[in-house]
């Protein structure tokens, strides 16, 4: 009998390639030939310093940067960032515009409060409400940046296009959950940072990308770990970087590129996407209530129209071999990762589940 498929929804730390945990897995205790593990390896060594290097150049193939940007690999996750942007781009009496369209930019808004003026710019109070068009933001021509989520892990909220504002402004994008999905313009911002552990690699590196000339204005005061500028200059090594974590995420940037590249990824993430709304919206047993203007292809998030059957829908999922469907602790409900890592086949499995579940308890 052939083992059960099982299929990882999870939001993250979310599923990586087959094909990247198994080279690790044969190189773990000898890399290359060298007879050690990427683990044990010294992180200014000739041999490390290949693998990061390679690893950042197919990061700026992948993303197609620019020249005049910085890609650096950190620690202390997106969250950290929340502080970072602040104290490395606007001063103490600086203005920060925000956009706020789910858990994470109000998390984001609410850390930035804490260094400067920091405004919300546009708002949105429930993943129900449409992302208000930038012809509505507030945006102060003298902010520092503007911040935004492209994507919304929790509520299941994406900006399907990146927002048109002012050149003169940097803008500023956590794109955790989104990032490597498609192709984005990195030329349109500012600054990206990106937690690793939904479609880079493992939790505990954090991917930044910062335009050159803006390296330059952290406030004074800042220590040297939370300055780019200094993190920068050192090629990411000013202390010991998350060396496991970097080398994984070059193989997944290995896998991708080879998988054809984002342009590849984003077809078959809308492909993804389009057959799990599909289902959702034919059914009356089921609702997604995220606008179709603004859904996520990364998390799509739903409920059951009779609430007291998610329990059981989660268990019984599960028990087929669907794993980590349950919302996020904060606001309940079935949420499903589509990251690039899941195949169609997780979605055409649990697609397959809906409807049997529905035929049973509909």
């Amino acid at each position: 009998m052939s083992p059960r498929a099982i299929h990882n929804f999870s939001a993250g730390p979310a599923m990586l390639p087959k094909a990247v945990l198994e080279r690790a897995q044969a190189e773990l205790v000898d890399w290359q030939g060298r007879g050690i593990s990427v683990m044990e390896m010294s992180h200014r060594g000739a041999d490390f310093t290949a693998i990061a290097e390679k690893a950042t150049n197919n990061l700026k193939e992948l993303l197609d940067v620019p020249d005049g940007y910085s890609v650096l690999f950190l620690q202390g996750g997106a969250t950290l960032q929340f502080s970072m942007a602040v104290l490395n781009l606007a001063k103490q009496d600086s203005i920060a515009d925000y956009v706020v369209t789910g858990s994470w930019g109000r998390k984001a808004h609410a850390e930035a409060r804490r260094f400067c003026e920091a405004r919300i710019a546009a708002l949105t109070q429930r993943p129900s409400e449409p992302i208000p068009d930038v012809s509505q933001w507030s945006i102060s021509p003298e902010a520092a940046f503007v911040h935004y989520t492209p994507n919304e892990t929790i509520d299941g909220v994406e900006f399907h296009d990146v927002p048109d504002i002012p050149p003169s402004i940097p803008l500023v994008a956590d794109f955790s959950s989104s990032i490597l999905s498609r192709p984005v313009d990195v030329s349109r911002f500012g600054l990206i940072y990106a937690g690793a552990q939904k479609n880079i690699g493992p939790a505990g590196l954090t991917v930044v990308i910062i335009r050159d000339d803006l390296l330059s204005e952290v406030r004074s005061g800042v220590p040297d770990l939370m300055t780019y500028r200094v993190h920068a200059a050192s090629g990411s090594m000013k202390n010991t970087p998350p060396t496991f974590a970097w080398y994984l995420a070059g193989l997944v940037f290995e896998w991708l590129i080879e998988q054809g590249g984002l342009a590849a990824m984003a077809i078959r993430n809308q492909e993804k996407a389009e057959r799990l709304y599909r289902a959702l919206d034919q059914s009356d047993f089921y609702t997604a209530p995220v606008p179709s203007t603004c859904r996520s292809r990364m998390n799509v998030v739903f409920r059951l129209v009779d609430a007291d059957l998610e329990s059981t829908f989660l268990q019984e999922a599960e028990g087929a071999g669907l794993m980590a469907l349950k919302g996020h602790r904060s606001v309940g409900g079935i949420r499903a990762s589509l990251y690039n890592a899941m195949p169609l086949a997780g979605v055409e499995a649990l697609v397959e589940f809906l409807g049997a579940f529905e035929a049973r308890y509909g």
